[in-house]
């Protein structure tokens, strides 16, 4: 409810931009899903840009329509992905075959 809140009280100061830094570290699995779709749909319904830092490759896949992934310090860009997965919401989009396999992509880039 806290994350919630506080992403409410940012969206009414009418930000151009919205700076999320692991948002969802804090909070139990379940909640988590349940917060990213909150979180999710309001971005949507308020047509914001969102930068979401995170190291869930699952979240970034989930939540994402861009995809930076950056080196070690000094951090670069190391490559960008374009997530093309079908679904309403993030829970939707984990579900995806093509989740998996960009996942997998990602994975492999950071390895």
């Amino acid at each position: 409810m806290r994350q919630r809140a506080a992403l409410i009280r940012t969206l009414v100061s009418s930000p151009k931009i919205l700076l999320l830094d692991e948002p969802f570290s804090a909070i139990d699995y379940q909640t988590r899903l349940s917060v990213c779709n909150d979180v999710y749909s309001i971005i949507k319904a308020e047509n914001k840009t969102a930068v979401l830092v995170t190291h869930d490759i699952s979240e970034a896949v989930s939540m994402s329509d861009k995809i930076i992934v950056l080196s070690n310090r000094p951090a670069r860009v190391k490559k960008i992905f374009t997530p093309e997965i079908v679904g309403d919401s993030p829970l939707e989009r984990r579900e995806s075959p093509d989740s998996s396999v960009l996942f997998e992509k990602i994975w492999k880039e950071l390895n």
